[in-house]
């Protein structure tokens, strides 16, 4: 089989150091059997997805550094196999690699509209808006099969609980009969986030997400609907997509984006060793300038994990680009607004005996 015809995977390995004591894993060659390539490697790994029973679906935070207290994710590990999602060190709890396994081996969460509604109707229970796509995409391939993020969303709709939704695909546009009544009325805002509209560069750092072009059209469909859209730089990567970053913002206005955010890449855990082999792979010709920029942004090491400074990024490097990113945001009318979504709207759902009535 032509390898150039295979769908693309993200990370360039499986075999990245543990922390839980997950055993190395090695090759056997029993896929010589069957396997079609005569060149001597392995057939692509296929995509597997296992359901999850969690027991609640709500997930809590303290953290300083996001602007909510409380997410959803409907699915465990991501197939748009973004090299560098800070999500992938979770798929370790799992005995599973940040690799390979963390964009093949997915988890879903059927139950979750189910636990969602129980959670609402504790008493008590006080509304501030649901994070989506927080960890992994709410709206990866294979919610086109599940449909667990609509079940979820069609729950907040009729609470009228505030959400958001992070996404690299246009497919929330499936769901837009659902997310443009809640967005007119101020109880939801959808983010696009979007590296790169280099194809070619998209193709190898996100490289099985929406095209870079299709997410932009989303934005304009999402506002053109009513819904307020915002588009996340996330991650900037030093030497590779940094130079980019004006156009998007200039293009995300001309598509109706209310305002912008950025982050320079993060390589926590395994992600770090992943990202040092990816950039070996794809871009040997500058591989140690860029980590050498990334770690002036880190204060010397490949990671931050300090409150404060982890989203942000200190030094001259990280300086330029929030100098640059204010100058751009400030010329093309961005963030001229601070949107509150409204908890006012909430009433928690109705028991089954209600609704028999």
């Amino acid at each position: 089989m032509d390898r150039s015809l295979r769908p693309a995977r993200g990370a360039t390995r499986n075999d990245v150091p543990q922390r839980f004591g997950l055993m190395a894993r090695e090759v056997d060659g029993d896929w010589l059997d069957q396997a079609e390539d005569i060149d001597g490697e392995p057939p692509p790994p296929r995509t597997t997805v296992a359901i999850e029973r969690p027991r609640t679906i709500l997930t809590r935070n303290q953290s300083p550094d996001v602007p909510f207290d409380r997410s959803i994710n409907a699915y465990r590990g991501c197939e748009h196999g973004c090299i560098y999602c800070f999500a992938r060190p979770t798929h370790a709890f799992h005995d599973l690699s940040p690799g390979l396994d963390f964009e093949t081996k997915l988890f879903a969460k059927p139950d979750a509209p189910t636990l969602l509604r129980k959670e609402l109707a504790v008493r008590g229970y006080v509304p501030r808006p649901i994070a989506m796509g927080t960890n992994t995409d709410p709206y990866q391939p294979i919610e086109a099969k599940w449909g667990i993020t609509r079940a979820v969303l069609e729950v907040l709709s009729e609470c009228r609980h505030p959400f958001t939704i992070t996404t690299k695909s246009d497919r929330c546009l499936r769901d837009l009969d659902l997310i443009g009544p809640m967005g007119r009325q101020g109880l939801a805002s959808v983010h696009l986030s979007i590296p790169t509209i280099d194809p070619k560069t998209a193709m190898t750092l996100e490289p099985r997400a929406t095209r870079p072009a299709k997410r932009l059209a989303a934005v304009k469909a999402l506002a053109e609907a009513g819904v307020p859209v915002w588009v996340s730089i996330a991650p900037v990567v030093p030497q590779i997509t940094d130079h980019e970053m004006e156009h998007i913002l200039q293009l995300a206005a001309e598509a109706g984006a209310r305002g912008a955010n950025f982050l320079p890449v993060r390589l926590p855990h395994e992600v770090a060793p992943l990202f040092r082999a990816w950039l070996d792979a794809h871009h040997p010709d500058r591989a140690a300038k860029v980590m050498a920029t990334i770690q002036s942004i880190r204060g010397g090491r490949d990671n931050d994990p300090n409150f404060g400074s982890r989203m942000k990024g200190q030094g001259p490097w990280a300086e330029l680009l929030r100098t640059r990113f204010r100058i751009a945001c400030r010329k093309y009318g961005l963030n001229g607004e601070r949107l509150v979504l409204r908890t006012d709207l909430f009433r928690p759902p109705e028991g089954d005996q209600l609704r028999l009535f």
